[in-house]
């Protein structure tokens, strides 16, 4: 059989997160909070499901480059092995500062660090944004000569360190923290400390920083997540709120110049006054609070069963059909919207269920193409918009554990 092992790294990963509560419990530290850690979680959970869709785009991009622009013709060798991991951290410093200078690079690296926790689950909030920037970036060393496998196989070892960097539970490192990046020098990353913003960038080594100044020691506790606070556990408000608070500043800008000083300089031209006139609008705050376990059993089993579908998914990616896999895609994309907005306590999420249904059922008749199962999705979902108001109020007691009006 033809499998896609890289499916393996959804329970690999769960594991270690599993064993850092363990641990962090034991020490007796609070290190994980329920909407933090689901809210990064299903960040990640969409990123594993569209690199399904994108790797072999960034191969292709490597592939041509190198056929067409090589400068070298590199063969693999232990040196040269080496030579591409100097290099390929050397260019992820560069991306990751510049990801902090530049607005619309921050539009997507922001998601990275609006988490107000640091343990390994934040280390999930990566965005398909920065993979294709990211790439834009690593599209160097195909120039350079490195071929595609080479480069293919050096960023999956490179991208595996970074998650277990992102820890409270390790202290300093010794004789390691002047040659790699520890977790103590990505706490700092993540900071909002006045005197730790914008500082170790570093991936794996942490010389680039001391070369280039932007080294700086854990000296104080971190407070962490953005200078502020986004307070909203919206899926989609996490992935797409700076780039409409930009947009805004845009708009309300004269001048050309001045407008592309927003777009290509420091996210500090952007407008905070544009945050909470963004929210206004956007993000209507509910009022009632509803039971708390109903709601996380709720999401949580969400979250579980989503888990599970996408690790089938990607261990059998090549036997699934592309409309069954849109399928997906768009039935765990409403799933993570929905748990974002049940953690907000939104009325609309009882709507949700409709084109999750829908999608289900056109799963459904592609397996099994007969009039029969039509007709019976149709009654269903018919007997469903006859007894909305009933269904809405039985739904939203179910998941909050009272109804709304």
């Amino acid at each position: 059989m033809h499998l896609n092992y890289l499916a393996f790294a959804v329970p690999f990963f769960l594991a270690f997160i599993g064993l850092e509560y363990l641990v962090s419990r034991r020490q007796g530290k609070t290190y994980f909070r329920f909407n933090d850690s689901v809210t990064n979680l299903s960040i990640g959970i969409l990123e594993r499901l569209l690199d399904v869709f994108t790797v072999g785009i960034f191969y292709f991009v490597y592939e041509y480059l190198h056929r067409r622009f090589g400068i070298f013709d590199i063969k693999p060798s232990m040196l040269l092995w080496v030579a591409l991991l100097i290099c390929t951290d050397f260019i992820w410093y560069w991306y990751h500062r510049l990801a902090h200078e530049v607005s619309i690079f921050w539009c997507a690296h922001v998601v990275h660090h609006q988490s107000e926790e640091f343990n390994y689950t934040v280390s999930a909030r990566i965005t398909v944004f920065q993979a294709f920037i990211r790439t834009g970036f690593w599209a160097v060393l195909p120039i350079i000569g490195f071929p595609p496998a080479m480069i293919t196989s050096m960023l999956l070892v490179h991208g595996l360190y970074p998650f277990f960097i992102h820890t409270r539970t390790i202290g300093k490192l010794g004789i390691l923290e002047y040659i790699l990046v520890t977790p103590s020098h990505h706490r700092v990353h993540h900071a909002s400390n006045p005197a730790y913003l914008d500082k170790n960038y570093g991936d794996v080594f942490i010389i680039w920083d001391k070369l280039f100044g932007t080294f700086v020691k854990e000296t104080e506790e971190p407070v962490y997540g953005l200078t502020k606070p986004l307070q909203s556990n919206s899926f989609l408000w996490q992935h797409f709120h700076f780039i409409l608070e930009m947009l805004y500043t845009v708009r309300r800008t004269s001048g050309w110049r001045n407008r592309l000083r927003v777009i290509f300089g420091k996210p500090d031209y952007v407008d905070p006054a544009a945050r909470g006139e963004l929210e206004r609008i956007y993000l209507v705050q509910s009022k009632e609070k509803g039971s708390s376990t109903k709601l996380y059993n709720y999401v949580l089993w969400q979250i579980v069963c989503t888990l599970v579908v996408l690790f089938t998914f990607i261990l059998f990616e090549k036997y699934v059909p592309v409309p069954v896999q849109v399928g997906i895609t768009l039935l765990i994309l409403l799933t993570l919207i929905n748990c974002g907005a049940i953690m907000e306590q939104k009325q609309w999420v009882f709507y949700l269920e409709f084109p999750r249904y829908i999608v289900l059922c056109i799963m459904g008749y592609y397996w099994w193409p007969h009039p029969v199962f039509l007709c019976i999705a149709a009654i269903i979902m018919i007997t469903a918009f006859y007894f909305q108001s009933l269904l809405k109020e039985h739904y939203l007691r179910m998941v909050y554990g009272y109804p709304r009006t």
